[in-house]
């Protein structure tokens, strides 16, 4: 398995998180694998034999490329042999004014789009072997994308103050962070990512006690909740199983399990 995280320019850096590569041989048989919520949203192009989701009972192959937004729960994708992934990783509230689409709650998220004509040109890079040339392509298409998108700075600075608070920041703060009103904050941040600040919030949230119980099996539960501001460590369970559908220790133990397996590289499918 081979994962790589690739910082945007200047340029993008309001909008993008970071651009990733992962490649994965599943072997013949169809195989799934797991994506866990987390506080971003997710262009997904792929390579390969391609990939599924599980729809009404019935596998629905997915397009390249494809849209994952916000999760409230994890979603299981299947694929055979080798599956190579790029992504673009970018803040909720951001990516659908980066599309030019609505925005909308949906987690994954089939569209038609300029952005598909991309795809045969990544796909002669990547069965070359050419991942740098592909994400360098990819990488000016989105910079081309932001001549046409203005920043909402509001938007900008309420987004910086959740992240660096991890989540654990009320909506009377995230609004004072931007200069604006509760209700000016919530109604722009719903018409931008389809969501509340305190959806988003929360899956920030969730998001590092799952990444510290991925790398940190062991910690300790109760220290975690109370530097996440969770009222105690049931409270942390109870919104962590919500998210992840496991309970803190049955996720810890199966990221010991998942570890010898595959090392530290989680990111691989269930994104860190």
């Amino acid at each position: 398995m081979q994962h790589q995280e690739f910082e945007p320019s200047e340029e993008l850096r309001d909008t993008i998180k970071c651009f990733w590569y992962n490649s994965k041989d599943f072997g013949e048989l169809q195989s799934s694998f797991e994506v866990q919520p987390d506080g971003y949203a997710e262009i997904i192009f792929h390579f390969g034999s391609g990939c599924s989701i599980s729809h009404n009972g019935s596998l629905q192959p997915l397009p390249s490329p494809f849209m994952m937004g916000l999760l409230n729960q994890p979603a299981i994708f299947y694929a055979r042999n080798r599956l190579e992934i790029i992504g673009i990783r970018c803040f909720p509230w951001t990516v659908f004014d980066l599309l030019g689409l609505p925005s909308g709650k949906n987690g994954v998220r089939i569209f038609e789009h300029p952005i598909a004509q991309l795809q045969s040109t990544l796909n002669k890079c990547v069965e070359a072997g050419e991942i740098d040339e592909a994400l360098a392509k990819v990488k000016q298409y989105f910079l081309n994308a932001q001549l046409h998108v203005a920043t909402n700075s509001m938007l900008f600075k309420a987004g910086v103050a959740m992240r660096e608070a991890n989540g654990t920041m009320p909506v009377s703060q995230v609004a004072a962070a931007a200069h604006v009103t509760i209700r000016t904050l919530e109604r722009n941040f719903k018409q931008s990512s389809g969501h509340t600040v305190k959806d988003v919030s929360s899956l920030i949230r969730f998001e590092q006690v799952r990444n510290q119980l991925w790398l940190y099996p062991d910690s300790n539960l109760a220290s975690i909740a109370h530097e996440l501001g969770y009222t105690d460590q049931s409270h942390l369970s109870r919104e962590f199983k919500r998210y992840s559908g496991a309970t803190p220790a049955a996720f810890a133990r199966k990221a010991k399990k998942g570890k010898q397996a595959v090392g530290n590289d989680f990111v691989a499918f269930v994104q860190a």
